[in-house]
């Protein structure tokens, strides 16, 4: 789950790491009396989606201005136009598409004095599953391009969680970044509070891009963004109270209702599947076999006829189906469960475009006397890859 930089910036502050002032603003007035409230003589009037690259952004409406997502602000009454210009306005960036997002909430944040800019992300790195800190001096830059053009400027460090974070881990930190003086003594405290929060937090990933060194010689966390381990989500209703559904796609908030991991693809064939993994090979097969998936639809283990009558209102409701592919495994699953629920959701939404369905596992026979008998033009499979060939030749027969 991700949340906005003003809100990942609370959390930041509430674990000690320095930020610099700011509030949330819903509408030009509620700009112009949080600039009020910041000392000036300069704001920063950020622009709050669930994207990256907000300052090269573009926005799709002529009144937005010229500048992009992020603009820096001279006055009290340039704070309010410009909070004028972006709200409710539609953001273009490299990370949302040519969709875009619109834009419901700014960030007003009193301007820093600037003398270096760094790179400081902590994630979750898979190979050692480890908490990794990954460093740069190559601050307020995409991190991809230094990574290609110079990645002799990118220092990992990872941290054994048998010994948790130590103080020579932010003294190595420190060095890397070219810190001196306070500074070094800052990120050593700096990172020590970091890890306590991407651990106690169930942090999947936490980036600040850049973290800033003041003329002051201080550390300052200029942007941050955020994003939590969903399955962990149960301990923290703090963070949950952080969602923005508005941010989100509305078909995966509708998933989240029904405990269903859906991800939506831009491809044609929609697919419902039991296990992560299994629905990862169905995906690859289809596209082994010359089509692509439209979605990611994991129904779980435990799916009850209901919820597959909602997995299947979730795959219909997008556009770019033309066929679904049901893989099921049953294991705790009951092959008989999903069948009675594929057979109800066909008949409750008259579904018109190929379906194709491979059941294997505990009441196999059960469940394919029910998808036989059901009077519905469903299409058996033997494995899977008899089932991936049915399908995007039924795909592609309608196409003709």
């Amino acid at each position: 789950m991700n949340i906005h930089e003003y809100q990942a910036k609370q959390v930041l502050s509430s674990f000690g790491v320095p930020v610099a002032q700011g509030a949330a603003a819903f509408s030009p007035d509620e700009a112009a009396a949080a600039a009020a409230d910041l000392p000036g003589p300069v704001w920063v009037v950020k622009a709050q989606i669930h994207a990256g690259g907000r300052g090269k952004g573009t926005f799709k409406e002529a009144d937005a201005g010229e500048a992009g997502g992020v603009r820096l602000a001279k006055s009290r009454e340039e704070v309010e136009t410009f909070a004028a210009q972006m709200l409710g306005k539609t953001l273009v960036t490299k990370q949302t598409g040519p969709a875009g997002r619109v834009v419901n909430r700014l960030y007003i944040e009193d301007g820093s004095a600037i003398a270096r800019e760094l790179y400081l992300s902590a994630l979750v790195d898979r190979e050692t599953s480890r908490v990794a800190f990954i460093v740069s001096t190559e601050g307020g830059m995409n991190i991809e391009e230094v990574a290609h053009d110079t990645p002799e400027k990118i220092v990992q460090i990872t941290i054994d969680p048998a010994t948790g974070i130590q103080g020579y881990h932010g003294r190595k930190i420190a060095y890397a970044l070219g810190l001196e003086g306070q500074a070094v003594k800052q990120c050593v405290k700096l990172i020590g509070n970091l890890y306590r929060m991407v651990t106690q937090k169930d942090m999947s990933m936490l980036e600040i891009n850049p973290l800033i060194v003041t003329n002051d010689g201080d550390l300052l966390a200029l942007d941050a963004k955020a994003d939590f381990d969903s399955n962990a989500l149960f301990r923290h209703p703090d963070i949950v109270e952080l969602r923005d559904l508005e941010e989100e796609d509305p078909a995966e908030v509708e998933a989240s209702k029904h405990d269903l991991s859906y991800v939506k693809l831009d491809g044609e064939i929609g697919c419902m599947v039991n296990g992560a993994g299994l629905a990862m090979a169905t995906m690859d097969i289809i596209k082994l076999y010359g089509s692509e998936p439209a979605n990611f639809l994991d129904v779980g283990g435990g799916a009850t006829k209901e919820k597959v009558q909602a997995a299947f209102k979730l795959i219909l409701s997008d556009p770019n189906v033309k066929g679904i592919l049901v893989n099921i495994f049953g294991g705790i699953m009951r092959c008989d469960v999903i069948a009675e629920g594929v057979v109800a959701a066909a008949k409750d939404m008259a579904i018109t475009v190929p379906l194709v369905v491979r059941l294997e596992g505990t009441n196999v026979e059960l469940g394919k006397q029910i998808l036989s008998t059901s009077g519905l033009a469903i299409t058996p499979a033997d494995n899977l890859a008899d089932a991936a060939k049915k399908i995007v030749d039924a795909v592609k027969a309608v196409a003709v």
